[in-house]
């Protein structure tokens, strides 16, 4: 692909080497608008300004978040969530060790400790990462640095702390290193305490609060031909609410290691990587904004190891091979509770030494076939077993003969059946994938991709057995107050995806503006049908299912726009750009013609953006259009249109950076379309039965980054 600079300090990279180019590179890579794989905006970005949950620069990528905890919010891309995203952290897959997804892959690492991150949505390299139908989200912490001396002393470090006035939320994040030509020591850390949030009315979305610490330290060593980094890491939040969650996190303690090697040779570079993580996992209750006496553990370990190696067959093209390796052990059980007739005498397995191992083998071949045609073309072949072993019930007796008594399902009788079963699966997935892009003239391009991609059901979408109302409304990640039975006979998703991206720029390249559209046919969509109504009580409102998880068709397509634009310069003022762009993406199942689940509404972006001297400012607009198109197995809610205003000034010097920010400036009240329902404000008053989450009132945000 031709290389075009560009003076509104973004640019275009092919995917591959963008992928490629991650690992290496300590600068981070922010999508102006677009998420589109095929084309992808970079942008500088202050390393360690941005504290806690990496949400916030992400977003600035077009990633949407389906809400969760402060530090625990699951991505969307293009209307797919959870893990149908790939989320990489320095290289490795970290499985969500959790019913309820507390514990997703970005929520072990802080924003202050990313160097690199990534996005690649819809059409990624099968390079990229595999088992995932919606696209790879990759960050990284890795970046070693040397000096030039060969005694090994102090390089440099960093101090940062940020505080916003709607939650009393207090971030300090901290780094040091150590270095000389051949070694590099480096540690970061990073604290953040908040409370609940209010919203646009002043009131309180309770169950918002939490608390959590990440630490990592990482040693490298080099010579002019390889590099060896090792990493540990560790992590403790002692406890996070989960508004739209039946429980809360009351602890997750994890530990980790990530080895690297890299060795460059005349025409070759070999890629070794092994990791490994553990993690300890609570659910229960901690405040008085959501209370109960339910206890409920998880014990999880993940191995992965990556082998590639990367051959240059020419000067315009290359071969990637590679082999990965991906072990995962869980244990799910609830320990009884000390006089309950109902959570005892005995723990409920809910997975007993669930495992899923994944082999994958794949080959990639990228070339500059002529000074107009780029293409990257892929194929990956993987394996996929699962298993588990037999489970028990709290009861296996009288909780069994009640239960029939009362004509209501059996966890007992369902803990039979399931052990009776053959739960051993085995899935073999193929991924393919062609990106080709052509420079019809040195201001026009066009770029398109088509792919197939695969995900096989994790080990809660296979296994979680339990049949009754407290049962099932413990497992699920979708926020929706609902339950879910899941099905070891589930057949992988496999998604198959066209879209194609225009892009135009001025001559002088004062502005660019590019237009995407793509469409996804996915095969075995894992959806949700109704088994039976949960309500207990008369008031409608509080309606509630049991849903059976099973495999639908489904489709999702969508359009992007974006306008970037250099609108004023001038030495008294400084430098405008004007940046703008329109979203929309539709999802529905085949059979019914409903809506899929959390699909974004119409939303649109527009900003103003001013840099003058050590100064950058900016204001912002959204605005978001109505959700009515919503899934009516899940009682999912419409949401009313709403707008915000954002005003941030950032100043930067040699070793200071301070930024001053009001989000949502004019105090806004808003309902969160991907936001889930309020299980804390329905246990507390069920008079308006399950509402929808609101969105965060207006908050002043102050933070600061010293360098030193």
């Amino acid at each position: 692909m031709t290389d075009k600079k560009n003076p509104l300090t973004s640019y275009l990279v092919s995917p591959l080497a963008l992928v490629i180019s991650g690992v290496l590179s300590p600068v981070a890579f922010a999508d102006d608008a677009s998420i589109e794989i095929i084309e992808v905006h970079g942008q500088a970005q202050n390393k360690h300004l941005s504290l806690g949950s990496s949400e916030s620069l992400l977003t600035d990528l077009g990633v949407d978040f389906s809400a969760a905890g402060g530090m625990a919010n699951l991505p969307v891309l293009n209307g797919l969530m959870g893990d149908r995203v790939a989320v990489l952290v320095d290289g490795a897959q970290i499985t969500a060790a959790c019913a309820n997804q507390m514990n997703p892959p970005l929520s072990y690492i802080s924003a202050n400790q990313i160097s690199s991150y990534k996005v690649v949505a819809g059409i990624s390299p099968v390079s990229a990462g595999g088992d995932n139908i919606a696209g790879v989200i990759a960050v990284n912490s890795i970046s070693p640095q040397y000096s030039e001396s060969k005694q090994l002393g102090w390089h440099s470090g960093y101090v940062s702390a940020q505080y916003n006035t709607l939650d009393n939320g207090k971030k300090v994040g901290a780094g040091m290193r150590i270095a000389s030509d051949v070694f590099s020591f480096n540690y970061q850390g990073a604290f953040s305490d908040a409370n609940s949030y209010e919203d646009g009315n002043g009131d309180l979305v309770l169950d918002t609060l939490y608390r959590a610490q990440n630490h990592s330290l990482s040693a490298a060593m080099r010579d002019d031909k390889q590099q060896l980094v090792v990493k540990l890491s560790h992590q403790k939040i002692p406890y996070q609410g989960f508004a739209n969650q039946y429980m809360d996190m009351t602890d997750n303690t994890s530990y980790g290691a990530v080895a690297q090697y890299k060795r460059a040779f005349t025409n070759s570079e070999l890629e070794a990587q092994l990791n490994w993580h553990s993690v300890k996992h609570e659910m229960g209750f901690f405040s008085a904004e959501k209370t109960g006496k339910m206890p409920m553990k998880t014990d999880a370990e993940d191995i992965s190891t990556q082998l590639k190696w990367q051959l240059a067959l020419d000067n315009n093209s290359q071969l990637l091979l590679a082999q990965e390796y991906h072990y995962m052990n869980i244990d799910d059980w609830w320990p009884a509770v000390e006089g309950s007739m109902m959570m005892g005498p005995n723990d409920y397995n809910n997975i007993n030494n669930g495992r899923r191992q994944r082999i994958a083998l794949l080959a990639e071949y990228e070339s500059q076939l002529n000074t107009r045609w780029w293409l990257n073309a892929g194929v990956r072949f993987e394996n996929v077993i699962t298993n588990t072993d037999d489970v028990q019930a709290y009861n296996a007796g009288m909780a069994a003969m009640s239960a029939m008594a009362m004509a209501m399902p059996s966890d007992a009788m369902a803990a039979k059946e399931f052990n009776g079963q053959n739960k051993k699966q085995t899935d073999n997935l193929v991924d393919a994938n062609v990106l080709i892009n052509y420079q019809l003239s040195n201001n026009d391009e066009l770029q398109i991709g088509l792919a197939r991609k695969n995900r096989a059901p994790n080990l809660y979408e296979r296994y979680s057995w339990g049949v009754g109302n407290m049962a099932t409304t413990m497992i699920g990640w979708y926020g929706d107050g609902n339950g879910y039975i899941g099905d070891p006979e589930l057949d992988p998703e496999t998604a198959h995806t066209f879209s194609a991206t225009y892009t135009k720029s001025a001559k002088n390249d004062d502005w660019r503006v590019s237009a995407n559209a793509w469409y996804t046919d996915v095969s075995d969509y894992i959806d949700a049908d109704v088994v039976r109504n949960l309500n207990t009580t008369d008031v409608e409102s509080s309606d509630r299912n049991a849903l059976q998880l099973t495999n639908v068709d489904a489709k999702l397509y969508g359009v992007k726009i974006d306008l970037l634009a250099s609108i004023y310069e001038s030495k008294q003022l400084g430098d405008f750009q004007l940046k703008a762009n329109v979203t929309n993406t539709r999802g529905t199942r085949d059979d019914t013609n409903q809506s899929l689940y959390q699909i974004k509404p119409l939303q649109t972006q527009l900003g103003l953006h001013q840099k003058i001297g050590k100064f950058e400012n900016a204001l912002t607009w959204e605005w978001v259009d109505n959700k009515t198109r919503v899934d009516h197995n899940r009682f999912e809610n419409q949401t009313d249109s709403y707008h915000l205003v954002n005003l941030s000034t950032k100043a930067s010097w040699d070793a200071l950076t301070v930024s001053l920010e009001v989000t949502n400036l004019l105090d806004e009240y808003y309902q969160l379309p991907l936001g889930g329902v309020s299980v804390a404000r329905y246990r507390q008053d069920n008079a308006n039965g399950f509402e929808q989450i609101a969105g965060q009132g207006r908050s002043v945000n102050v933070a600061l980054s010293y360098a030193f």
